[in-house]
């Protein structure tokens, strides 16, 4: 498996808007600073890996970019608007996340998780419809995951449920998907494999990453933290603050 021919070179990038963009980004926790001056840029159909050590700031930086959590200080941006001006709908309807350790005691089968990607956007209270059912199997055969349909992920393995939620993010049809550490939990093929369905895909993603040699074979980009900074970038495609 090669790496995608991303948004990584041309000038045509450099001038456009990014998918998602953190300008000078600053994440501090009690006072402490987590993320410090973080620029990461990342263009349509790109695969971005964030690869570091525990600690080294990579889970902040997602959050800021999916819009789960405000930055300190800086900027975030999504396709040249800041974060913050888009509603939680419309930010849903862009982008897609999945925490590193998701979890919930509640009985949802699989069919259920993967129809609630489907709801984003709906509006509130529609009835699924025949397409979304079909779509939802359809996506289940993609992901190999038609036998654990009607399995509830309060009964599934660490690995069958991370699966479950990753392809959850892609029923939501969400143009960008954030992914924290998604090969947690999973064997050696599932990883290649869940790492090769992202690559393929035309989507934008961002994924935090601790195999640096999974990083290098699937994704156009590697992006290097260590204790809150980033340290090395295949390349300089940051705005500066006052963009």
């Amino acid at each position: 498996m090669t790496a995608r021919a991303g948004g990584s070179g041309g000038g045509s990038a450099a001038s456009s808007a990014a998918a998602v963009e953190a300008i000078g980004v600053v994440v501090e926790h009690r006072g402490k600073a987590a993320v410090r001056d973080v620029c990461v840029r990342v263009d349509e159909g790109e695969t971005v890996a964030l690869v570091g050590p525990n600690g080294s700031g990579k889970t902040s930086v997602l959050r800021v970019l999916a819009g789960i959590a405000k930055p300190t200080r800086g900027r975030c941006r999504i396709r040249g608007r800041d974060i913050g001006d888009h509603s939680d709908s419309e930010r849903a309807r862009i982008i897609a996340s999945v925490g590193q350790d998701e979890h919930t005691e509640l009985p949802f089968t699989a069919r259920d998780v993967l129809l609630l990607g489907r709801s984003v956007g709906m509006p509130d209270w529609r009835p699924y419809r025949d397409t979304d059912h079909v779509a939802t199997e359809d996506l289940a055969r993609t992901w190999k995951l038609t036998g654990l349909l009607h399995r509830p992920l309060t009964e599934m393995s660490g690995g069958e449920r991370r699966r479950v939620l990753l392809a959850r993010a892609f029923a939501q049809r969400a143009g960008i998907v954030i992914l924290d550490e998604p090969t947690n939990h999973l064997d050696l093929r599932h990883q290649h494999e869940i790492l090769a369905r992202v690559a393929d895909s035309s989507i934008t993603a961002v994924l935090a990453l601790h195999d640096l040699n999974l990083a290098a074979a699937y994704c156009d980009r590697v992006v290097m933290m260590d204790r809150g900074e980033v340290v090395a970038d295949g390349r300089e495609m940051c705005s500066p603050p006052n963009a």
